[in-house]
């Protein structure tokens, strides 16, 4: 056991001692996630459509129910799910299931009876700015459009006629001619509707999986263009030690950036972080060994760096642009939509979202953490498979 664990450390050391050798590489592990989180997040900006609308209907009324078909048929939102508490609409607000939500009180149905201001609650996820800045705007003049419609459908009083013929103006105005709808909008998560932080949680999973893949298949073809694929052969080491040693640095240098992104998202866009940092690098981990397994995978295809170069540009924009990184998934066309959870990237960025915006825990995110586990184990192993099968 001792005599194949020090094979494994020379073989650790070797690869350590070839990767500190190549400046380009130290210098792309730093430069490029430094550079693309600042870009990006200053300059993207998406747009998205059928906004996910909750229901808290405490009237229980014909006018409550007005107001809810007014907010489906401007088609700006559709109702997925009704709930009996503002609690537990507010869970799965939380968990990412609605984008929106609204609370009707009680008295909303007797306050338009009498003629006076109904006030209702828009509840917001800004986590994604741009997609609370639409749902407020949109519901905003939903409600004016509805008290129009109000206000157009109330008959106003006459003037009645006084003893004498003459005609007796009432001392108090009619109320019902003033009822109208007051929204209170509460924007949670990203109360300053800053779009960057959207871009940048999401763009963290990205750029560790590109530079996962790109940095795994630079190092294990340069293996066949110097032709030390063959030396390795001529060792005493086995198949399994030798692919792990050559995985293990690119995986300790590469879980750095997941710091420096962090630490670049901190300073520079102010993005907090209110859950477990724990479980954010635990997650980021298994983003880095996806991407390395991405990158191994393509490496066993192709025999020049060059090579890889081209067939990584079929495999890592289409991960980048269908993992929600950048642009929202609602927004994305339906029968896209579930092609997505196929991505690694889409559930890192759901767990970033959550632990660095809405402080959940792993009780909410455990799913995501588990697809992400499981793509992992998917791809090293399968990547791992390949490359062994090429040292025999």
């Amino acid at each position: 056991m001792f005599v194949e664990l020090g094979r494994w450390l020379a073989l650790f050391v070797k690869e350590l001692r070839q990767i500190g050798r190549n400046r380009r590489l130290i210098v792309m592990l730093i430069i490029p996630p430094t550079v693309n989180l600042v870009l990006f997040g200053f300059a993207l900006n998406p747009t998205v459509t059928n906004l996910r609308l909750g229901v808290v209907d405490n009237s229980s009324s014909a006018e409550s129910r007005e107001l809810v078909t007014a907010f489906t048929e401007s088609l700006a939102f559709k109702v997925t799910g009704y709930y009996l508490s503002e609690s537990e609409m507010s869970e799965d607000l939380s968990e990412g299931k609605l984008n929106a939500g609204i609370v009707i009180p009680s008295d909303y149905a007797d306050k338009r009876t009498r003629g006076e201001s109904a006030n209702i609650q828009l509840l917001v996820d800004a986590v994604d700015s741009n997609t609370a800045t639409i749902a407020a705007g949109y519901a905003g003049r939903i409600v004016a459009s509805l008290n129009q419609t109000i206000v157009a459908s109330t008959p106003r009083k006459s003037p009645q006629a006084a003893p004498g013929g003459s005609a007796q103006t009432p001392s108090v105005p009619p109320r019902a001619s003033r009822a109208s709808i007051t929204p209170r909008v509460a924007l949670l998560y990203n109360p300053a509707l800053l779009n960057s932080w959207f871009i940048v949680t999401g763009l963290i999973g990205a750029l560790l999986v590109l530079q996962g893949s790109i940095v795994a298949a630079a190092s294990m073809v340069r293996e066949k263009e110097v032709g030390t694929i063959e030396q390795l052969l001529m060792t005493p080491a086995e198949a399994g030690a030798i692919i792990t040693a050559k995985i293990a640095p690119i995986f300790l240098l590469l879980t750095a950036d997941i710091g420096l992104s962090l630490t670049v998202a901190r300073i520079v866009f102010g993005v907090p972080v209110r859950g477990s940092l724990l479980l954010f690098v635990v997650s980021g981990s298994l983003c880095v060994l996806s991407g390395i397994g991405i990158g191994t995978m393509i490496a066993t295809f192709v025999n020049s760096q060059q090579q890889a170069q081209l067939m990584s540009f079929f495999v890592n924009p289409p991960l980048i642009l269908l993992s929600g990184a950048m642009t929202p998934i609602e927004a994305m066309p339906q029968w896209i939509q579930p092609l997505t959870l196929l991505n690694p990237v889409r559930h890192f960025g759901v767990i970033s979202r959550g632990i660095l915006l809405k402080g959940t825990g792993m009780d909410v995110l455990y799913p995501n953490f588990l697809a992400l586990l499981g793509f992992c184990i998917l791809l090293v192993s399968i990547s791992a498979w390949r490359f062994r099968r090429q040292l025999r």
